[in-house]
């Protein structure tokens, strides 16, 4: 699926993001437009694929499913939805919707009829184990299977061809009218194998670019992820072990993971998983990760390991939430809307490390290699052709010096500050990681990268050519050289202003005292005068807008 492997995801829970009622008013509501207002930002943490949770009609958290061919009136209409899914395809945004097949809510129509009609409705045979040998926990007068002893949420009889019908017409029509790219399938690890078979040759038969994704949360993955059945799955394992590496400083576990799934001849280095550090189902990562200085690595692991990395809304910028025994889920899925988003250093990092990605074909397509492993500190290697990068992280307090062999070239060039290069020798290379930071390194014979990353919002040069055509609107510096305006001469005092409007006075440039990072302490000439400090690197950097390469802060007197 080559759209997947270029794509970076993110991946909103529409009720929760919208501040829905929890239980369905009938009011309808245009909440979900405000997708529209977050395009800016998806686009400038180089995100490209949106997953939404459910969506349609439901009684309350969307799961209940109640009408497969409607949109819950408390996000908006059919209609209005065709419009977001528009917008987003416009700005090369592709779009998946969660797939809730294996049940419905008590509220679904075909179960109405049932529990009116008893033993006289013709949808009987629609529902797993329905049976009139006893009375459901609901009181009904009849049996029947909910979904792990949930009886709010109906079981389907996935082998009834009316079922599979109805399912499939409902497909049908969200490939026809929100030209939807693909589906995310709740718990497809309990779902019926035929079912999933069929459902694969359905889509695949209309669009074979279509992306069949499974909620897998335990066992093996290649029993659902397969050529016969579904693209992708989910990657609980590996969710698991980059938080807990990062709060046990053990960086061994998740190394034994990657290895054991990807490395040469690992269980899963054919199947390119949808990998998360959270969702609407487990805690926030803010929440989880005991040092917040940890955050940034962890979803540097999570980009740039093997296989999609996706970012749950609010996450990017450390919204936090646990569950609990009185709010259960709800913490997890709030509203959030583009006033809330904090341009922090976290939000900045991940920016980042989207461009970085999306620019080096190693790091979409590349084999996996562990290359150092210690407590505190990880190494790995992506290769493709002849492409190889190194992702190196520390979690220590301090800068840390380590060696490594590489495969030959002369020089490794770092992507991510994009200006430390280290010089190889007899194969061998010396190191210095930040603390609680990372380098990206790019092997070369001496050369720089003809990619190098000068912005943490996109690459400085279009990403190499895709096979499809571009998901974003990345600019050329070829094309763009004409209107680029230059950089301030690095210290110069006086006025600048930001690319967004506000203005500020260069105050002077200092130095980290722990490591040496030369940062701009700039004053804000509005509101309050706030003092702000900048690394240098990221102050004097280009930025897209609109297709046009312009300074981050330009020198205005």
């Amino acid at each position: 699926m080559y759209w997947v492997n270029e794509s970076v995801f993110y991946h909103i829970y529409p009720l929760g993001f919208c501040g829905a009622p929890r239980v369905n008013d009938g009011k309808l509501e245009y909440r979900l437009d405000k997708v529209i207002d977050f395009i800016p930002h998806l686009k400038e943490m180089n995100v490209n694929a949106v997953y939404f949770g459910p969506v349609f009609m439901s009684t309350t958290h969307g799961y209940d499913t109640n009408d497969y061919f409607n949109i819950d009136n408390r996000l908006g209409d059919n209609e209005s939805f065709a419009k977001i899914c528009d917008a987003l395809h416009e700005n090369g945004i592709k779009v998946v919707l969660d797939g809730v097949f294996n049940h419905v809510g008590r509220g679904f129509w075909a179960f109405e009829d049932v529990r009116k009609n008893n033993q006289g409705s013709q949808y009987c045979s629609w529902f797993q184990n329905l049976n009139f040998g006893g009375n459901s926990p609901w009181g009904d007068p009849f049996w029947y299977e909910g979904w792990e002893g949930n009886y709010d949420l109906v079981k389907l009889n996935l082998r009834h061809p009316d079922v599979k019908k109805h399912i499939f017409d409902a497909v049908a029509m969200w490939m026809e009218k929100f030209k939807i790219d693909g589906l995310r399938l709740d718990v497809a690890y309990c779902m019926d194998q035929d079912f999933l078979r069929e459902l694969k040759h359905f889509c695949k038969s209309r669009d074979n670019q279509f992306w069949l994704m499974g909620e897998i949360i335990h066992g093996d993955y290649a029993r659902l992820a397969n050529p016969d059945l579904l693209d992708s799955c989910t990657n609980y394992e590996c969710y698991k072990g980059i938080y807990s590496s990062h709060n046990d400083k053990n960086y061994f576990e998740i190394a034994h993971s990657l290895n054991r799934q990807f490395a040469n001849g690992g269980i899963y280095h054919n199947i390119y998983t949808y990998n998360f550090v959270d969702n609407h189902d487990v805690n926030r990562i803010a929440s989880t990760v005991r040092d917040e200085r940890n955050l940034k690595n962890v979803f540097t692991t999570m980009y740039f390991m093997p296989g999609v990395p996706s970012v749950y809304y609010g996450s990017e910028w450390g919204i936090k939430g646990q569950k609990n025994n009185t709010e259960y889920d709800y913490p997890l899925r709030p509203c959030v809307n583009v006033s809330d988003i904090e341009d922090n250093e976290l939000y900045r990092h991940i920016c980042r490390i989207g461009a970085v990605r999306r620019t080096f074909k190693a790091l979409k397509y590349g084999s996996f290699e562990n290359t150092v492993i210690r407590n505190e500190q990880l190494i790995f290697k992506r290769k493709f052709e002849e492409q190889t990068v190194y992702i190196a992280l520390n979690l220590s307090d301090g800068d840390f010096n380590i060696g490594f062999n590489t495969d030959g070239g002369a020089k490794l060039f770092d992507v991510y500050d994009g200006t430390t290069v280290y010089d190889v020798n007899n194969n061998y290379v010396n190191i210095q990681i930040p603390p609680h930071g990372t380098r990206i390194l790019v092997l070369t014979n001496g050369e720089a990268p003809e990619a190098l990353i000068t912005s943490d919002t996109a690459p400085a040069v279009k990403p190499e050519p895709a096979e499809t055509e571009p998901e974003s609107a990345v600019s050329e510096i070829e094309s763009a050289a004409p209107q680029i305006k230059p950089l301030p001469e690095v210290g110069a005092p006086g006025k600048y202003r930001h690319f967004k409007g506000g203005e500020y006075e260069l105050i002077c440039i200092a130095k980290d005292s722990e490591t040496s990072e030369e940062l701009v302490i700039y004053k804000e000439l509005s509101g309050d005068g706030s003092i702000w400090s900048r690394p240098s690197a990221i102050f004097y950097q280009y930025v897209d807008v609109d297709g046009v390469l312009v300074p981050r802060f330009e020198k205005i007197d």
